[in-house]
């Protein structure tokens, strides 16, 4: 047949080799038949009917909606069944009595930071926290602090043995104060990290009351944040280094200082040489040009 064809003898065997190949993976693919039955712990025989009727009284007689998972539980302890969880998901998905999945619902979706220029006071704050180390209490103290990136003065900040959302919302609340913008329209934007005090449904619901952006940087992108990183840098150096707090009321005293210090008095290269206070009042009489920020 193949001499007549005019076919070569390869091209044939090749071509019944593939479909038997084919035919192989189909049939395994489709996997062992379903037995239909399970076995106790002493080795008897459980057809998967009986084991329907007994999910099915586990549903209906104890009153508890229970998903595949704690049946399983049950038909463990209570009928000794040597049984998995997948095999219960498959029963009580034949019989429809899955309980519907729970959907996370994100109530304040994530707003991620954008590339922004910055040409004025309170269009961007950006905040983050600090660790400090007493050395005579052998602990942590934390600073959690909101920065206005074009002007750099620290507005607000929280100094505690804690540190947890309902702070931030605290000096979010005083830095609005300060700047008297609760009966503005145009209010900065607030950006963050995401630890977990700035991702708190707390902070979001302030957010929305305050009438405020908030947006985080994404992940490993200090960059994103680099004013008040550049402000922990300096404190880092300038304080905490120079000093070895005993109690938490020296950490508090010396740290307060510092940072009315910096607004007032430090002066900084990239805003003319001023302190922060000095800039937004050289920018106020009008003696100098206020520098654009890209961030």
């Amino acid at each position: 047949m193949l001499r007549v064809l005019d076919v070569e003898r390869s091209t044939y065997y090749a071509h019944v080799s593939r479909r038997q190949q084919a035919v192989a993976v189909a049939t395994h693919s489709a996997g062992r038949p379903v037995p239909g039955l399970s076995y106790t712990q002493d080795g008897k025989l459980v057809s998967d009917e009986q084991i329907c009727e007994w999910i099915m009284e586990f549903l209906a007689g104890e009153g508890a909606s229970y998903g595949y998972r704690k049946l399983t539980v049950l038909l463990r302890r209570r009928h000794s069944l040597r049984i998995n969880k997948k095999k219960v998901y498959r029963l009580c998905k034949r019989m429809d009595v899955l309980r519907p999945q729970r959907q996370l619902k994100i109530k304040y979706p994530k707003r991620v930071a954008n590339n922004r220029v910055i040409t004025d006071s309170n269009q961007l704050w950006e905040t983050d926290i600090k660790y400090g180390r007493l050395h005579g209490e052998q602990r942590f103290f934390f600073l959690m602090s909101i920065i206005d990136v074009f002007d750099r003065v620290i507005i607000a900040y929280h100094i505690g043995l804690t540190c947890e959302a309902q702070h931030l919302v605290q000096i979010t609340h005083e830095a609005l104060m300060k700047r008297q913008l609760f009966d503005k329209v145009n209010k900065p934007v607030i950006r963050s990290d995401n630890g977990p005090q700035f991702i708190s449904h707390r902070f979001e619901e302030a957010c929305a009351v305050f009438e405020i952006i908030h947006e985080r940087i994404p992940p490993k992108t200090p960059n994103k944040n680099a004013h008040i990183e550049s402000f922990h840098a300096i404190l880092e150096s300038e304080c905490y280094r120079r000093h070895e707090f005993k109690t938490y009321r020296q950490a508090y005293e010396i740290v307060s200082q510092f940072i009315q210090d910096y607004n007032r008095i430090r002066i900084h290269g990239s805003i003319y040489d001023f302190s922060p206070y000095e800039y937004m009042e050289a920018i106020k009489q009008g003696t100098v040009k206020p520098k654009q920020i890209k961030v």
